[in-house]
């Protein structure tokens, strides 16, 4: 049985022949499907059937997806797959910003569709890691894993799941160099182990919101070429008596 059977996708997407490409790859797997033709209507339905999953298309008239998008996360946090040109890299980062937990160039393959989906699914429904530590980095930053909180200055700090996750993996193995295929893996997923640039992207996130000086980072540093290390912070630790 399919692990998407019942699940029910919001496909968007301005051409008929792409909702019925992807309807019909969908239903194979025991999908329900509904469909939206522009940015308006996806809102209503997103609103009104609270599906699992949104394939949302960014070019389209009218409302495009990075409005459709924008407008969507005011509301609801459910996963959302963006759907652009193959060789688009600013459409991708710019809808990664926005908040769309993937992307996928077109034209795809039924098989790359699922294994995205499902990808995107696990991730969203997995629990988060939780382990009952309080982390004191320094005087400046504090991390509690028991309520998923990061102080700055003694001011919390809003962080995505994915960011989360990300600072959840570095800091658990502060000292050590955490390779770039070891932290897409543990993070995004096997299928994402080449996606570097998905780890560039939520880095430089990550510094933005915790480092001093993010262009001078104290705390993720870069070993260039293999990965990413967070200080370690331990041998600052007093010493238990």
């Amino acid at each position: 049985m399919s692990e998407l059977k019942d699940k029910l996708i919001l496909v968007v997407d301005d051409e008929n022949r792409m909702i019925t490409f992807m309807r019909m790859n969908l239903e194979l797997e025991g999908v329900r499907v509904i469909s939206a033709s522009n940015g308006r209507e996806a809102l209503d339905q997103a609103r009104e059937e609270m599906p699992d999953v949104v394939l949302l298309d960014i070019m389209m008239p009218g409302m495009d997806g990075f409005e459709t998008l924008r407008r969507l996360r005011t509301f609801s946090q459910v996963p959302v797959i963006i759907l652009t040109a193959k060789d688009d890299e600013e459409d991708r980062i710019k809808g990664l910003e926005l908040g769309a937990d993937d992307y996928m160039g077109k034209p795809f393959s039924h098989r790359e569709l699922v294994s995205r989906i499902r990808a995107v699914l696990r991730r969203h429904y997995a629990p988060p890691p939780t382990p009952q530590t309080t982390v004191k980095v320094d005087d400046r930053l504090t991390i509690d894993f028991a309520r998923r909180e990061v102080l700055v200055n003694g001011e919390r700090v809003n962080l995505r799941p994915t960011e989360y996750r990300l600072l959840y993996h570095l800091v658990q193995n502060a000292g050590y160099v955490m390779t770039h295929e070891m932290l897409l893996t543990r993070v995004w997923g096997p299928e994402y182990r080449d996606e570097t640039h998905y780890l560039r992207l939520y880095v430089t996130y990550l510094r933005q919101k915790i480092e001093e000086d993010p262009a001078n980072p104290q705390y993720i540093l870069t070993e260039r070429g293999v990965g990413y290390r967070f200080v370690d912070f331990h041998k600052n630790q007093p010493a238990e008596v």
